[in-house]
């Protein structure tokens, strides 16, 4: 017996060695972690014996049912009780890009589903049911991620899933009496959700949660909660201003700037310049006599990395003559919600009441979810009232590759998404410039990508290949079936399979273009591409840093940008092609780049460094 309980204890602190972090960022009560370690290993779902769902009838033809979670012991619930956490089981566990396959080939999921959500499905279609449930699913969905256990990128994307009938039955409210958190139980690899007390309750008394426990804010807490409580938010003024200083220095980690009353010699003219690279495929292609590769960063004259510098005042004052490929505070351009609040100072700031239109035309209206969740809410009900198009594209700012971007018009579930990390919510391109494929027979999405230099702020001095690159979607494109990513997003390097990967030269793309759309010019549309970089550009470096980008005589710059073009009118009322921005890339892959075009680093260099144009394929700004 005494071996038994030597046992038990050994195995609860190999539990709480494994899982305490987890339950105290979740802020589980240590109070309860024996009986939750008892029940995790026993496997008791135990909540049946303490609570009972119930039902009211209501008049209400939207909700005509609504149910409860009501306390059923005798002696109520204390919350000095240990024995009072209970595990839910999950009912559904998928991320968003798989739910509509699994719902179509899980005939009984989509049952359940349906019925747990109150979707009608009597005298419907498949396809009609799973339309009514992923509508309705934000309002029962929870998220977690497995980013703390997994070291894979894929794996650690954020996971949405719907609690058993019990969960999902618990209602909000503003003074809840219990709280929730998912957990993942390492042994059997599963995840629950875990639910415990905070106040004292009697028989009868309901079981409530806080569906956004933590905001306090009172116009973010109603928008919040738009999914359950429908408001109208249209008197919140929409408008956006230029942020404060301090949202400008948010992404930045000990950053300092250089101290500019220092001599810079720039590089030497009486050698070759030396250069230092952690960029692989660069320092093999870089074979111009005039650069030669040194193995260390103390010996170079230019510093080539792929890693962030952060303490540009130490390398102006201890090497003064050394160049570096980075900008003081460049993640005014390359982060993504911060580059649509710079960009906005290319614009008038108005928005035109008809059409809602924002300025500058090649940013599309952006709001940061996290900041801006009002207004947002307030501009998409605005656009609601006028019948005007509504679907967004909500990106991570810090991500790129298309990970755990999603195109939605429900607003319910752009208002959850947040839920999963930071968010920037952009006008989805609902009319874009199409490019036809005759192999998957249909014209398709595509964007196009410009390597850009930028060799100095203060005057800003830029230039741009001539070279463009291409990425086209792999299906005809449509406004519908937003969740197929083939169909809405252009990069295929990392779609499982890599299956119709479309690859046309700039060269051959400009004659097929202008083949498809006879009168428009592709010069004319380079030109106002061209036109675009250099307001993102002007704006960017129109405050100082940290609120633009810094001046500093050692740095240089090559820089990525993504855009897609779309069809607009201009003033008489005629179509015309607006390119529209995407995002602004830092280290971009430049793989193909070499591989086409074997002087790709060489040109980059001369031009950069040693402003050697002449014959380069780089345009001036």
């Amino acid at each position: 017996m005494q071996a038994e309980e030597d046992k038990d204890v050994s195995d609860f602190v190999q539990f709480v060695a494994t899982h305490g972090l987890q339950l105290r960022n979740s802020g589980v009560p240590e109070l309860y972690w024996n009986a939750l370690y008892y029940k995790l290993k026993e496997e008791i779902f135990d909540a049946g014996d303490t609570f009972q769902m119930v039902v009211e009838e209501s008049e209400d033809e939207e909700t005509p049912t609504k149910w409860h979670v009501l306390v059923t012991v005798e002696d109520g619930i204390q919350c000095q009780d240990p024995t009072h956490i209970y595990l839910i089981d999950h009912a559904w566990t998928y991320r968003v890009r798989d739910a509509w396959v699994q719902l179509k080939g899980m005939p009984r999921l989509l049952e359940r589903m349906s019925a747990l959500m109150g979707v009608a499905s009597e005298g419907k279609e498949q396809d009609e049911i799973i339309t009514g449930v992923m509508d309705e699913m934000w309002k029962y969905n929870q998220t977690y991620s497995l980013g703390h256990i997994s070291k894979e990128y894929e794996e650690a994307q954020p996971i949405w899933y719907i609690m058993d009938e019990f969960g999902s039955r618990i209602q909000h409210s503003d003074t809840p009496t219990f709280k929730t958190a998912p957990f993942y139980y390492t042994p059997s690899q599963l995840t629950f959700t875990l639910l415990w007390p905070v106040l004292a309750l009697e028989k009868g008394d309901e079981v409530t949660r806080d569906f956004v426990s933590g905001t306090t804010d009172p116009d973010l807490r109603a928008a919040r909660l738009i999914p359950w409580r429908p408001i109208d938010m249209t008197s919140i003024s929409y408008t956006q201003e230029e942020p404060e200083l301090s949202y400008f220095t948010s992404h930045k980690v000990d950053e300092t700037l250089p101290d500019l009353s220092q001599d810079f010699p720039g590089l030497p003219r009486d050698r070759n310049v030396k250069v230092y690279t952690d960029n692989q495929m660069f320092a093999k292609h870089l074979t111009d006599p005039r650069f030669e590769l040194v193995s260390t960063e103390e010996e170079a004259d230019i510093l080539w990395l792929l890693t962030h510098l952060k303490d540009y005042r130490s390398l102006s004052e201890e090497n003064p003559g050394k160049l570096v490929n980075q900008f003081p505070c460049e993640c005014v351009v390359t982060v993504k919600d911060i580059l649509a609040a710079v960009s906005r100072r290319a614009g008038s700031g108005k928005v035109d009441p008809d059409s809602m239109e924002t300025e500058p035309k090649w940013l599309a209206t952006t709001y940061n979810l996290q900041t801006e969740l009002p207004k947002f809410v307030s501009y998409f009900q605005h656009r609601k009232k006028k019948g005007l198009d509504n679907h967004w594209i909500c990106k991570p700012w810090n991500l790129a590759r298309g990970m755990d971007m999603h195109i939605a018009n429900n607003l319910n579930y752009i208002l959850r998404l947040p839920d999963t990390g930071p968010k920037i919510a952009c006008k989805y391109v609902e009319d874009p410039v199409l490019f036809y494929r005759e192999d998957v027979g249909g014209s398709v999405k595509f964007d196009l990508r410009y390597v850009v230099l930028l060799s100095s702020v203060q005057p800003l001095k830029l230039y741009v290949d001539k070279v463009f690159w291409l990425r086209f979607a792999n299906r005809p494109y449509s406004l519908e079936n937003l969740d197929v990513y083939e169909k809405h997003f252009t990069v295929m390097n990392y779609v499982e399979g890599g299956k119709n990967l479309k690859q046309i030269h700039y060269y051959e793309f400009i004659p097929m273009f202008e083949s498809q759309y006879p009168g428009y010019s592709w010069s004319e549309v380079e030109e106002s591409i061209f036109q675009m970089i250099r307001g993102i550009f002007e704006a960017a470096s129109a405050k100082p840093a940290p609120a633009g980008i810094g001046h500093s005589p050692q740095s240089r710059a090559m820089y990525a940008i993504d855009l897609l073009l779309r069809w607009d009118k201009n003033n008489k009322g005629n179509r015309v092609i607006q390119p529209v921005l995407c995002e602004v890339n830092f280290g971009p892959d430049c793989e193909r780049a070499c591989r086409y075009y074997p002087d790709f680093v060489n040109n980059l260099f001369s031009v950069l460094f040693l402003d050697d144009v002449d014959g380069r394929p780089y345009t001036p700004l």
